[in-house]
């Protein structure tokens, strides 16, 4: 039998160990071909308007995907390695040489790496039309993926798959020179011992956690600097991580030690056993749970803020362009230009058509204000209801004299408090016109230009203030399905250019680039999310496999004294319970503080529903993580309780 032949069976024999490692690997190297074949697409790329944004985003993804993809494989090798101890001293006192056994498993791990990364690419072919299909979908674009091999993505898979794979098969060919004979055999044998309860360490966790929720979650200051930004989210992140770690070090030891002080329900049934396994085991997953936590929380936190905006596009592009077009009059030829492209799109007839004066004034404000209010720019009582009765909207403004009202400025998080009874003085050529603000509206009448502090002022007040100021004329037209309005949108932005605003003129530009950019984004972080899902649990089946090995005396010698198998079982959800639950739920309180934070954005600037993004990123990791949890139970059930 040669080595080659040796390892090949090696491998069979303990495939079922390997399994999940495997899968695992394979599902890494298919998202990897994925993101790089997609970033070397030229047909994807040049049918969206954000190529060079996609290309970059998924190169980026890509260099971080392969980075916890290396960590994963070293992790789960050292797994591995510990669990062929005893077998290697084996083959070393039978009269293998080091030399032989090294080449042996080097060969163990470069054929199931080269297995891995042949299926791997094969499936990322298969799936890449699968893929890119689901990318053009959330991005609402029509295009026709064809099925093809990207030569450039496979060669780039191979090169970084194989210098990855080569170096773990590197680390197991040294295993047989790192161990002494006796340290091979007896590496079952090394438990873990308890830990002590520090009442320092706990307290410092549990400190550094309630500062770190706290930073995070505290209002800005009047006068946000960039100084603040690192300096506070800085020392919460360093906090996070290190009481994070903490916790798991020691004030988890602290409330299983408390438990053991309740002899009643200590001694009940098999509390004991779980209590005494997950002791004797919380040393060594102390880091494994923060690095589970931590990635959670992450992974949940960006998934759903970045689904939250995918969400919220729709009304986000309203909001910055609530017209499907609108433009400044800038003579009546290109004026009739414009609208003769607008009527000649018969699949999208025009529903409203629009004259909206505005006048670009001075202001003074009575009061102090955080915002740029100059030029301060006027529109009529009539003019506003026309433009909400050509939106569908129900707020209307009736006002009189110097009665005055604030349009609502975007991307802020302003009340009526903030204007009603306080003022503004009107700089004019033939004197001021002192204003006050009765009420606030909300809804955008143009096209995001900022300055956006526009004031609603009377019928009468606009007519005085025309005569000594001349209004600029904007154009506005709402058509019908203004979401796939991308043809005439293009005609439309190319006659007008943007000089004049800072943002398209259509509402299609906005909502198609809101579209794609989240979309990429949801896609990147759906996917990295699952693999690093996919990692996380692995790493915990493969611990958990590894601790159902060095228990099987354990479980044989309660078998013995008493306990059935029903018992036993029993007890092995219990800790593997633990074991899953205890990082996913820290994660999740992770989460959802860090997603407080960025819902204030995201909710009060664009107005976007966050709930149920943050429910389906929540409850597709516990869903997952539920199907390793039951993996795990059966397969350490069946190596100690048979």
């Amino acid at each position: 039998m040669t080595l080659f032949s040796l390892a090949k069976k090696n491998i069979q024999g303990n495939f079922k160990n390997y399994l999940i490692y495997f899968v695992s690997l394979v599902f890494s190297m298919v998202i990897y071909y994925t993101f790089v074949s997609l970033q070397y697409s030229e047909k994807i790329q040049e049918s969206i308007e954000l190529s060079d944004t996609m290309s970059f985003m998924f190169m980026v993804s890509s260099m971080i995907l392969l980075l916890f993809v290396a960590i994963f494989i070293l992790y789960s090798n050292s797994f591995f390695t510990r669990q062929r101890k005893k077998e290697v001293g084996l083959y070393s006192m039978l009269g293998l040489r080091k030399k032989t056994i090294g080449r042996m498993l080097f060969y163990e791990n470069l054929i199931m790496g080269l297995v891995a990364l042949v299926i791997g690419i094969i499936l990322g072919t298969l799936l890449s039309k699968l893929f890119s299909m689901i990318l053009i979908k959330l991005m609402g674009s029509t295009v026709e993926v064809d099925f093809g091999i990207s030569i450039q993505a496979i060669i780039q898979t191979v090169i970084v798959f194989l210098i990855i794979i080569l170096f773990t098969s590197i680390q197991g060919y040294r295993l047989i020179y790192r161990f002494k004979l006796i340290e091979l055999f007896h590496a079952e044998k090394k438990g873990e011992t308890v830990p002590k309860a520090s009442l320092i360490s706990t307290g410092i966790g549990i400190i550094l956690l309630a500062v770190s929720y706290w930073l995070i979650l505290r209002p800005f200051p009047d006068e946000l600097t960039e100084g603040y930004l690192y300096l506070n989210y800085g020392f919460a992140l360093v906090g996070l991580i290190i009481g994070t770690h903490l916790f798991f070090r020691s004030v988890t030891v602290y409330l299983l030690k408390l438990s053991q002080r309740n002899k009643s329900r200590y001694y009940k049934g098999t509390t004991l056993i779980e209590t005494s396994q997950l002791l004797h085991h919380i040393k060594g997953n102390a880091r494994t749970f923060t690095m589970i936590a931590l990635l959670s929380a992450v992974t949940i936190s960006f998934f759903g803020a970045t689904y939250s905006g995918y969400y919220g596009n729709e009304k986000n592009a309203k909001e910055m362009a609530p017209f499907s077009y609108a433009h400044l009059s800038k003579g009546n030829e290109l004026d009739k230009q414009v609208e003769t492209i607008i009527e000649e799109d018969k699949d999208h007839p025009i529903k409203a058509q629009l004259d909206i004066p505005v006048m670009e004034v001075k202001g003074t404000l009575s009061f102090e204000f955080d915002y740029e209010t100059n030029p301060t720019k006027l529109i009529s009582a009539s003019t506003f209801n026309k433009v909400a009765e050509a939106l569908d909207r129900e707020d209307t403004v009736t006002l009189s004299n110097n009665q005055a009202a604030v349009i609502k400025p975007r991307l802020t998080k302003y009340t009526e408090s903030d204007f009603k009874g306080k003022g503004t003085n009107l700089q004019l050529s033939e004197g001021s016109r002192e204003l006050t603000f009765v009420k606030m509206m909300e809804g955008s009448v143009l096209p995001f230009d900022y300055p956006d502090f526009y004031v609603v002022v009377s019928d009468e007040m606009f007519s005085e203030v025309s005569k000594q100021r001349t209004p600029l004329i904007y154009k506005a037209y709402e058509v019908e399905k203004e979401k796939t309005t991308g043809v005439t949108s293009k005609k439309v932005n190319k006659l007008i250019g943007d000089e004049e605003l800072q943002v398209s003129p259509s509402f299609y530009t906005d909502y198609k680039e809101g579209k794609e950019g989240n979309a990429i984004s949801l896609f990147i972080f759906g996917f990295l999310g699952l693999v690093f899902l996919a990692a996380t649990g692995s790493i915990i089946y493969f611990k958990q496999l590894t601790e159902a090995n060095e228990a099987k005396g354990s479980y044989e010698i309660l078998r013995k004294i008493g306990f059935s198998k029903k018992d036993l079982r029993k007890s092995i959800n219990k800790q593997t319970l633990f074991v899953f639950g205890l990082p996913l739920t820290v994660g999740i309180i992770h989460s959802s503080t860090i997603l407080n934070f960025i819902t204030n954005f995201i909710s009060d600037l664009i107005g976007a529903s966050v709930m149920v993004p943050i429910l389906t990123a929540v409850i597709a990791f516990v869903v997952i993580y539920i199907g390793y949890y039951v993996l795990t139970v059966k397969t350490y059930n069946n190596i100690v309780n048979k």
